[in-house]
């Protein structure tokens, strides 16, 4: 392998990796398309028109089967947090790996115990977020956030906001608010979707902060009409990831919560895009907007790349699973949780957070000098390392620029940057690198963009 990024003409060089990895020697990438043809599910979709094959990887770069270096933007879809293959976790999980893969909660192991007191330690002081419950993923901590609510309050609805995601089991589906990840089945009983504060597209024509933050008020609406008057509360992302990097008002969740409480539910923070710091001036995307959840769910970033989650709460709410038998068979996994307190641990070791808040801004600021030059950013928006540009045809009608999108997508791969996408109309370019990002590669990523954006105008 080598570290030659893709071809292009970016006219700022990927800045240079001394990492080398080993030499790959299994199926070309022709070969394991076919096998995925063959034997994958067919929802499982890639990508690129024309798909790469990932098989190495180091901190913010990724390699493909050829030794083409690549530019990693999307973290994994906000999985890495603390860089691919960070040394400390690898180092780590291999003497753990030699010495317990697999154990249960049915027995006593130091890693899980040690990961729930380091979650706790991490959790606002004085909030009584001290029980955890570790998952596989992100839909399994939103299941069971769900459950712990009803079971709690003894009531059922549960209210989510339009154009959030939680995941991909048959409740989360329910609970997300962006068709695109919906199957026309019916929606399980018991949710209700309310209006998000999506200013760039505000669903009542309103602009802040004139608008009185409609948005927020139109929930008792919903709870007043289509609900008994009693809920089992809210789940909502602090910022919305796969809706397209939806950043509310900061007062935004005040007023909600506000509502919730007074109608009888309990408020649930989905921070398993917005954690760890990566918002850049808090720890917990709930945080920015001074409010405190009673259950915090999380995953992705946790494990930087592991698969772990957690749902944690205050001891009254977590006492209600104690009523029957409740299991999970991976949760707390000696290896997955090893994992989780090493990346905590690299998170405060390393300042993690406090690089997302330099280096986001400086990233944040080149997006924005974008816009001016290009018609086709019609919004630039987000925080620390979790931004979103969304295009546009039009900046006075605001219609989505999806062909150009798709475009600027494939062009940046081809210069060696891989981006993510999202939006219900798959126009919002997503900017979530693992968070060892640097200026220079901030300043390669920005060059690739305004390229590319050139490109697809043409």
């Amino acid at each position: 392998m080598s570290n030659r990024p893709n071809a292009g003409d970016v006219g700022v060089p990927m800045p240079p990796c001394d990492h080398q990895p080993r030499p790959y020697t299994g199926p070309d990438r022709d070969e394991l398309v076919r096998l995925r043809r063959r034997y994958l599910n067919p929802a499982i979709f890639h990508y690129y028109a024309d798909p790469i094959a990932i098989v190495a990887g180091h901190m913010q770069y990724l390699w493909d089967e050829r030794g083409r270096r690549y530019l990693d933007a999307l973290g994994g879809v906000v999985t890495v947090s603390v860089g691919h293959c960070h040394p400390k976790i690898t180092r780590r999980l291999r003497e753990q790996v030699g010495r317990l893969v697999h154990t249960t909660t049915i027995y006593l192991h130091p890693n899980v115990v040690r990961l729930a007191e380091a979650l706790a330690a991490r959790l606002p002081e004085g909030s009584g977020l001290t029980r955890s419950y570790f998952t596989n993923s992100g839909s399994d901590s939103n299941e069971l956030a769900v459950l712990m609510a009803r079971l709690h309050t003894g009531r059922y609805d549960i209210l989510a906001l339009r154009s959030g995601y939680h995941g991909c089991s048959e409740t989360t589906l329910g609970l997300t608010g962006v068709g695109t990840w919906k199957y026309p089945n019916p929606t399980p009983p018991g949710i209700r979707h309310v209006p998000n504060a999506y200013c760039y597209r505000c669903p009542f024509g309103a602009r802040y902060p004139g608008c009185d933050l409609r948005c927020a008020h139109n929930i008792e609406d919903v709870i007043r009409y289509e609900t008994g008057g009693e809920i089992a509360g809210l789940i909502a992302e602090p910022i919305q990831g796969v809706g397209g990097i939806i950043v509310p008002p900061r007062e935004y969740f005040e007023v909600v919560y506000a509502i919730v409480r007074r109608y009888g539910g309990l408020c649930i923070a989905d921070e398993v895009q917005t954690a760890w710091g990566r918002t850049g001036a808090h720890y917990w995307g709930f945080e920015n907007f001074g409010v405190l959840p009673d259950i915090v769910t999380m995953a992705k970033g946790i494990g930087n790349g592991t698969p772990l989650g957690a749902c944690t709460t205050r001891d009254e709410i977590a006492q209600v699973l104690a009523r029957r038998l409740h299991f999970n068979t991976f949760g707390g996994n000696p290896v997955s949780a090893l994992a989780g307190l090493a990346t905590l641990e690299v998170v405060e070791e390393e300042h993690v957070q406090e690089r997302a808040r330099r280096v986001g801004a400086y990233l944040k600021e080149k997006l924005v000098a974008l816009q001016d030059k290009h018609e086709l950013i019609g919004d630039v928006r987000g925080m620390g390392l979790l931004l979103g540009v969304e295009l546009v045809r039009d900046r006075g009608t605001k219609e989505p620029a999806i062909d150009e999108t798709a475009r600027v997508f494939e062009l940046a791969r081809e210069r060696g940057l891989l981006l993510g996408k999202g939006g219900l109309f798959g126009n919002v370019l997503r900017i979530t690198p693992p968070m060892c990002l640097s200026e220079a590669d901030c300043d390669f990523l920005a060059a690739c963009v305004d390229r590319c954006l050139t490109l697809a105008a043409r």
